[in-house]
């Protein structure tokens, strides 16, 4: 009688919560935490994954475009934690919010295809630090998507944050491509405004 009764509570479960994604969660940080050396927040890091029927399209033969964005996530959580920057962001009563994201797709990641995600920071302001992540296929070093975000920071001077961490004391020169993102999200938000 327990077990049905745990078996039917796993279901329920299961159907309100997305009970994958935080067991993810927790794996992929706690693996980094356990088994792996803490990284300076210049640092590349990288998660790997496999592309399995969980995480295709319609067509079941690559990885739809929505999990993109969701393994982004694991790969993010990831850089925090072994980078320390959110244990520091927390300690100042602060937060880490996802602001703005793009994903440019090169080509797909087929079905039951190995795959890393790098992650590396790129650039910082004072309200915001600036992620590009990739993911790269293991069999043949191919970059199958590019993805830049913009993580905005609550309640912390990034640019006083930062100076915290070894090796980022000083901004590195702005990459072309990020400059040219967030002109198009101010141009965006410029119209938004507008239109009001």
């Amino acid at each position: 009688m327990f077990s049905c009764a745990l078996l039917v509570g796993l279901l329920v479960l299961y159907m309100i919560w997305d009970v994958n994604y935080f067991l993810r969660c927790v794996a992929t940080l706690g693996y980094g935490m356990l088994f792996q050396r803490k990284r300076k927040v210049t640092d590349q890091t990288a998660i790997y994954g496999l592309c399995t029927t969980q995480d295709v399209d319609i067509f079941i033969r690559h990885m739809n475009n929505a999990r993109y964005l969701r393994e982004l996530d694991f790969a993010r959580f990831h850089f925090y934690g072994l980078t320390g920057i959110y244990g520091k962001i927390k300690a100042k009563r602060g937060g880490a919010v996802q602001g703005a994201s793009s994903v440019r797709y090169r080509r797909t990641i087929p079905i039951f295809t190995a795959y890393k995600i790098t992650t590396k920071l790129v650039w910082w302001d004072e309200k915001a630090i600036y992620l590009e992540q990739q993911f790269v296929t293991l069999a043949d070093g191919f970059v199958r998507a590019v993805a830049m975000s913009k993580q905005c920071i609550t309640n912390v001077d990034v640019l006083e944050l930062m100076k915290e961490f070894p090796g980022a004391e000083q901004r590195p020169p702005m990459p072309e491509e990020l400059k040219l993102w967030l002109d198009s999200i101010e141009l965006s938000s410029q119209k938004l405004r507008k239109d009001k």
